[in-house]
């Protein structure tokens, strides 16, 4: 092997061709792939690179993989040439062949608007709620209320218990802007998906204080046994539609969600005072509650 297999730091020496790869040490890769990407983010491309690392060397084969996985395969297959120190060829490789990921058209945008289930996403939370724990029900309150993804939510709530136990809620919470500081964080700051801020009140931050840490998975099984489906992602489509429709910019929605998009004047000019984006969003919010029970 090309890596030592103990846990003393050594310096990497990728191999010094694709023939090489059935010495990978998936394991070093594993560790090295989970400094650099979220869990969630970590987990599919390991996955998909130590199932089809193959792939590197007998590229055309990525053409006949299934469309629901063939960009997840292609990411991965990337980020492990990354790692072995022979990118550039594998890219080469996939020029030659013509083999790109694919971005979603916009048949596939609409199809999703039409088959989205926003309509009755308070229908499942009120019932939803019934079911679950006093901590759970608060995490899905939060969630409505903030916007996060699921990760994002379950991260953020508990840490805001456990900072609390400590008495260092202060560093996360800016009580002058009523929000969570999530970009103090490494955690929230990935590759890709990012969230900064959220904003929310000092009673809904008490009541996420003073509960018991959260585990998704005890929610799932929770739900499921009461022959409910989880829907907890749908609550983050349903945070950013209300939103747009009581007055709040999409950009504004963006930066609340964790999207910079790649305009020059989003990254260099525009500036919008966070104390009235907050002011707005909680007026929003309060609407909300009167209308609905939540």
């Amino acid at each position: 092997m090309f890596w030592a297999g103990s846990s003393v730091r050594i310096e990497h020496r990728p191999p010094k061709s694709l023939d090489s790869i059935d010495q990978i040490d998936w394991q070093q890769f594993k560790t090295w792939i989970f400094n650099k990407y979220s869990n969630s983010s970590a987990i599919t491309f390991y996955c998909y690179a130590k199932k089809y690392c193959y792939l590197l060397t007998e590229v055309r084969g990525i053409e006949n993989l299934s469309p629901t996985i063939k960009n997840n395969v292609i990411k991965s297959l990337i980020i492990l040439s990354k790692y072995l120190g022979f990118h550039e060829n594998f890219k080469q490789k996939l020029k030659n062949h013509g083999i790109k990921t694919t971005t979603p058209n916009s048949l596939r945008s609409f199809l999703r608007i039409l088959n989205a289930n926003n309509t009755d996403t308070l229908k499942w939370y009120n019932e939803a709620i019934t079911v679950l724990r006093e901590n759970e029900r608060i995490l899905l309150k939060f969630l409505l209320k903030s916007g996060l993804r699921k990760g994002e939510s379950v991260e953020s709530f508990n840490k805001v218990i456990e900072l609390n136990k400590f008495g260092n809620l202060d560093d996360y919470y800016d009580s002058k802007l009523n929000c969570l500081c999530h970009f103090k964080y490494k955690e929230f700051i990935r590759r890709t998906k990012n969230c900064y801020i959220t904003f929310i009140t000092e009673d809904l931050l008490n009541e996420i204080a003073n509960s018991e840490p959260v585990n998704y998975n005890a929610l799932r099984i929770r739900l499921n046994r009461k022959n409910m489906k989880c829907r907890i992602n749908e609550l983050r489509d349903y945070y950013g539609t209300y939103l747009l429709q009581h007055g709040i910019l999409e950009a504004e929605i963006n930066l609340c969600q964790g999207r910079i998009p790649p305009s020059i004047f989003i990254k260099h000019y525009w500036s919008p005072k966070l104390s009235e984006l907050r002011d707005r969003i909680f007026k929003a919010l309060k609407d909300l509650e009167s209308t609905k029970r939540i």
